[in-house]
């Protein structure tokens, strides 16, 4: 299955698919993420969901911001500050056979590139691990970014080789548990926050925002796990 971002009469600004008309608007609102499946198969996301009948929401802009920060705060950080973290990510992911993009598109969407960042139900760091994930990964301090960034980079990697390359069902393991893909059929779990989970990574993943933190090739723009076969596009298990 391909899954496209659909762009009409809109700019990019900032990684958000805006039209003249919403730049007058707030700016949270103007980034909801809208998506549906036609009937080749292709899943389209957008902002615009009056673009499409067929649009539904996917993801929320929350109106109040909590313990665990996000990529669409006001303070995302300046890109002199990711690009601190480009090396270590670029290591991490040719270590571990991940495309760094979706490295980043992870760290964006977990934690907007906050390394003391800490959810309510304890995940910590860049990339979210809580205690049992950070241990299995061999994280001893989930705060430092190079022991996050590598744990988690490790945990993607081997989601993405136990969904056979399947980036949103590795993504919907990264999210929800391994198991609980498993116990769904191998599809992403009917979870509210899964569910708007994995399209908006996969937006991040694709948003042109990141070539310019990109140091090393990527190969069709996908993930590669080690002595696997690339893949392009994304699943079918969006339904």
């Amino acid at each position: 299955m391909i899954t496209k971002i659909t762009l009409p009469r809109c700019r990019i600004i900032g990684g958000f698919l805006l039209t003249s008309a919403a730049l007058v608007l707030p700016f949270a609102s103007a980034a909801n993420i809208y998506s549906f499946k036609d009937e080749n198969g292709i899943t389209h996301f957008s902002n615009l969901p009056h673009l499409d009948k067929r649009y539904k929401l996917v993801y929320k802009i929350p109106q109040a911001w909590t313990a665990r920060p996000n990529a669409w705060t006001p303070n995302f950080p300046k890109s002199i500050d990711i690009g601190k973290l480009v090396p270590v990510i670029d290591n991490a992911a040719r270590t571990h056979g991940v495309d760094p993009r979706l490295v980043h598109a992870v760290i964006r969407a977990e934690s907007g590139y906050n390394d003391r960042a800490q959810s309510t139900k304890g995940a910590l760091g860049l990339m979210q691990l809580i205690p049992a994930t950070a241990e299995r990964m061999g994280v001893k301090n989930p705060f430092d970014p190079v022991d996050n960034i590598f744990g988690g980079t490790r945990y993607l990697s081997q989601l993405i080789k136990m969904f056979n390359g399947d980036l949103e069902l590795a993504l919907a393991g990264y999210n929800a548990g391994e198991n609980a893909v498993i116990r769904h059929g191998n599809r992403i779990p009917p979870f509210a926050e899964t569910q708007a989970y994995v399209p908006k990574v996969m937006a991040f993943y694709r948003s042109p925002e990141l070539n310019r933190f990109i140091s090393q090739p990527i190969i069709s723009g996908v993930a590669v796990a080690p002595n696997s076969s690339v893949r392009s596009g994304t699943s079918s298990s969006v339904r």
